[in-house]
């Protein structure tokens, strides 16, 4: 392990050579026929391919430049067609006007923002994708100040209102975020992609995901909320696209190498190598990341590696294939979780030291974009799976001393195939644009899960004692989905649009295996034991249907609604799983519900963007967790059950202030932003007498989840602070503030301030980082299994540096 890091670094030294002084163009993008400035146009240049938008006046800056000639290209549905202009630079910043024809038709106009905001808004189409009248957001990573790294996603993900974070680790081996007071257990509740297909181990049986792409490699992510079922499926939570960079199409080779220390022994290593060959027809990119650590806590150490190879190739101009293969694995050790009195004392503290967990992720996905006609695009993206996941240790309540002795397996393995395919049309009804998106999808999932004793050490041995008949159960878990949906655009006059749409899914999901039947008395004697048989399917077919509206007042800025139905079927884990902390409810029902969105969002000037909307999400049959007691042995336990119909209601609020546009001059070279990103969140159950839980608070949503910050940028220095601020929350639905195994219980409110910095000098760039700066003491989460259970307190304090080379 050490000498694979050790020649990572003499790599990355070995490329460390001088290159040319970078300069900045800056420029103004006006109509042909009025002189006025054309907002909404995308600039690309193409030395490095960055891209950037015109603001309200059409004016635009973007760069880094070395002294040569270069092109810069301007694009946008409101022109007749793209314009390409030459530009000189000479060892100086340069200014350029380009001058376009405007059309009256407006069908992907994005909306207009900063092109230096890290968040932009998604075009109404974006590639193969209807967006227009939803509440989407559009991360640009190379705009993100913030430890890239460790995938923080609280920097990451700060300008995207109303998201819960949890945190498992300090490594950010995991992704765990939820909208909207939806659980952020591995992003299960939302439609999790890469490059535009499924990650997650199984999308309608086990939609968790153990996988998260390195931040560094991507170009940008994109998240979808509102009435995204009817693209992307039954989920209520939404769509998350991580979208990887691809080589720069100007050279034949491009390496980049970024090294990171950190506190607590942190190391990371990304390296990738990208470009295109074959006279520009054959685009590739590849990366490799390693990074390790010994964790905040004792017993927290891990090691990860992720490996990623992709190529697009041009068949002349209408046919683009596309061929990709991910690999990450990693090992972890678990601390477990704490006590509510062990968390006061000491958060460091760990008394779990045979817990441990790895993953191994296989992803490939072949792809094709052909342009049938001028107005017809087809998509076609198949992709695969093949995943293992492994929890091993002690799961016992975390108010019991570990005895030693054998410890619990859960292994489970994870195959799937699908493919999506999707047509997108543009025409014109009575002399305006419209568009229509119709689309398929098959998707067939096998799992696998086994539950047994292992060994009786501390090292991490992944084996079955009893493989052919395990102690707690053996499953297997096949599925199958069949969707189809269309959607369209409908443009009613120049400044109104309307969005129907429709989704059909055949889903059935099917557990097969057998599980132990064991009862323990108060001292733990085993005092009946039995094997039964458990073989169950369901079949579903269910239409969802849903419609959006927008309204335009002027340029640049729109009003937008839509509702949609929505559709969950019960998890793989919702229908057997031992685990002497909670039971399940044999009887679980799937869940149903509607989303509805009212908002409004724009530039409002230069310097000054919103997005403010309302949401009313209703869940029927909702499944959640209550605190229980057993009648015989008078412990507590979890009984995960459909708990109750809730309705979540809340306000969004995303704002950010460029002080350096206040006035009439353009600031190409500097920016101070302050940005306010605020979700309240009233979630309550309703309809139901059961007093345990009528008229609840719905757990795992805090009533205020506020982010704010100030972005500073002078050429070449950027500096970012953020402070976060989570309200209190509940882990179960009876709202208990307490309980002895620490599983149920209050989550008290917490703020953190992180503090990130960067500096890029010609081909090199020194990034620095301090989260949790005023070491705050907190927690996000409260486990019921692996990696509790119990309380996982969050990191302190921590420092990292990155020293990046590019060339």
């Amino acid at each position: 392990m050490k000498i694979r890091f050790l020649l990572l670094g003499v790599l990355w030294l070995l490329c460390a050579t001088v290159a040319l002084g970078q300069y900045r163009i800056s420029g103004q993008v006006l109509d042909l026929a009025s002189n006025k400035g054309v907002a909404g146009v995308q600039i690309t240049n193409d030395y490095n391919q960055d891209t950037a938008f015109t603001d309200l006046e059409g004016r635009f800056y973007i760069g880094q430049f070395p002294v040569g000639e270069f092109i810069v290209y301007a694009e946008s549905p409101r022109i007749a067609k793209g314009m390409a202009q030459g530009i000189s630079v000479q060892g100086g910043d340069g200014t350029l006007e380009i001058y376009v024809e405007v059309v009256a038709a407006e069908l992907d106009l994005v909306q207009i923002t900063d092109q230096a905001n890290s968040v932009n808004w998604m075009r109404n189409i974006d590639g193969m994708g209807i967006y227009a009248a939803r509440k989407c957001e559009l991360i640009n990573i190379d705009q993100v100040t913030g430890n890239l790294a460790t995938n923080n996603a609280r920097q990451v993900f700060n300008r995207v209102a109303g998201l819960n974070i949890w945190e498992n680790d300090g490594g950010g081996l995991q992704l765990g975020i939820g909208g909207r007071g939806l659980s952020p257990n591995r992003s299960s509740n939302f439609n999790t992609r890469q490059n535009g297909y499924d990650i997650a181990a199984d999308a309608l049986g086990y939609p968790e995901s153990y996988y998260s792409p390195p931040l560094e490699a991507l170009r940008r992510i994109e998240v979808v909320r509102g009435a995204a079922s009817l693209q992307y499926g039954t989920q209520f939570g939404g769509m998350v696209n991580f979208q990887f960079k691809e080589g720069p199409s100007d050279k034949k080779i491009q390496l980049v190498s970024r090294q990171t220390v950190g506190s607590y022994g942190f190391f990371s290593s990304f390296n990738s190598l990208g470009g295109q060959i074959a006279k520009g027809k054959l685009n590739y990119y590849a990366f490799y990341q390693g990074k390790r650590g010994n964790g905040w806590r004792e017993n927290s150490g891990f090691q990860q590696h992720t490996a990623y190879g992709g190529l697009r190739w041009n068949i002349g101009s209408k046919v683009k294939l596309g061929a990709e293969y991910t690999n990450m694995n990693y090992l972890a050790q678990q601390a477990g979780g704490l006590t509510d009195a062990m968390y006061a004392r000491d958060p460091r503290v760990s008394i779990r030291d045979r817990n441990w967990f790895q993953v191994n992720w296989n992803l490939a996905a072949l792809t094709a974009d052909i342009q049938v006609s001028k107005s017809t695009k087809l998509n076609v993206r198949n992709f695969g799976l093949y995943a293992k996941r492994d929890a091993l240790g002690f799961l016992g309540a975390i108010n019991r001393i570990d005895p030693g002795g054998n410890r619990d397996l859960i292994s489970g393995s994870f195959q799937n195939f699908g493919n999506e395919t999707r047509l997108m049309h543009k025409f014109d009804i009575l002399h305006r644009p419209a568009a229509l998106l119709l689309g398929g999808r098959y998707y067939q999932g096998y799992t696998t899960a086994l539950q047994g004793a292992a060994s009786a050490g501390s090292d991490a041995d992944f084996q079955l004692l009893h493989p052919e008949r395990p102690e707690g159960s053996n499953y297997a878990f096949p599925s199958r989905n069949i969707a189809a949906f269309a959607e369209q655009v409908l443009n009613l006059s120049s400044k109104w649009t309307l969005v129907p749409g429709i989704r059909y899914e055949y889903i059935r999901t099917a557990s097969q295996g057998t599980y132990q039947l064991r009862n323990t008395d108060l001292a733990g004697n085993v005092i009946y034991e039995a094997t039964v048989a458990d073989n169950r399917s369901r079949d579903r077919n269910i239409l969802l249907a849903g419609l959006g509206t927008a309204f335009k007042p002027q340029d640049g800025l729109e009003l937008y609604g839509n509702i949609s139905r929505n559709y969950r079927a019960i998890t793989f884990n919702d229908m057997r799983v031992v685990n002497p902390n909670f039971l399940i409810d044999p009887d679980l029902k799937d869940e149903k519900g509607f989303n509805a969105d009212l908002g409004f969002r724009g530039q409002l000037n230069r310097w000054l963007t919103l997005d403010a909307s309302a949401f009313y999400l209703y869940y029927q049959d909702r499944i959640g967790q209550v605190l229980k007691t057993d009648s015989a042995t008078f412990r507590y336990y979890r009984y995960r059950t459909n708990v109750s119909d809730s309705r979540n209601i809340g306000l969004e609020w995303y704002a950010e202030a460029d002080f350096m546009g206040m006035g009439h001059a353009l600031h190409p070279d500097t920016r101070l932003a302050l940005f306010t990103n605020i979700a309240w969140i009233d979630a309550r159950y309703i309809g139901s007498q059961e007093p345990a839980f009528k008229g609840k608070l719905v757990e795992l949503v805090p009533k205020v989840n506020l982010k704010g910050g100030l972005d500073f940028r002078h050429r070449h220095l950027r500096a970012n602070a953020q402070w976060s601020y989570i309200t209190r929350q509940y882990s179960d639905a009876t709202n208990a503030e307490t309980s002895p195994s620490a599983v149920e219980g209050l989550i008290p409110a917490y703020h953190i301030l992180d503090i990130s910095a960067g500096y890029t000098w010609k081909m090199l760039s020194l990034e620095a980082s301090c989260n949790n700066a005023l070491n705050r003491k907190y927690f996000t989460r409260r486990a019921a299994a692996y990696p509790g259970p119990g309380i996982i307190p969050s990191d302190g304090r921590s420092f990292f540096v990155t020293l990046q080379v590019k060339i």
